[in-house]
């Protein structure tokens, strides 16, 4: 039996207003804006954090790590 637990990490993403694109990127509505940056963040960090998961499940016997979807 496996009993799941979900954690929250959050990420920040820091703009510098004065900058030609990160003004394009603030005038997109704040909810497409995160979904934006969360699948960019997912593309990047997820593939990168594959071998480490793995090192860290290496001997796990009672907890595995995962990324959830």
């Amino acid at each position: 039996m496996t009993k799941i637990i979900e954690h929250s990490l959050k990420f920040v993403t820091e703009f510098d207003e004065t900058h030609p694109v990160s003004q394009q990127a603030l005038a997109i509505p704040h909810s497409e804006l995160v979904k934006m940056l969360e699948q960019m963040l997912k593309e990047l960090v997820v593939p990168a954090l594959g071998p480490v998961i793995e090192e860290i499940n290496k001997n796990g016997s009672y907890a595995i790590l995962k990324v959830a979807e």
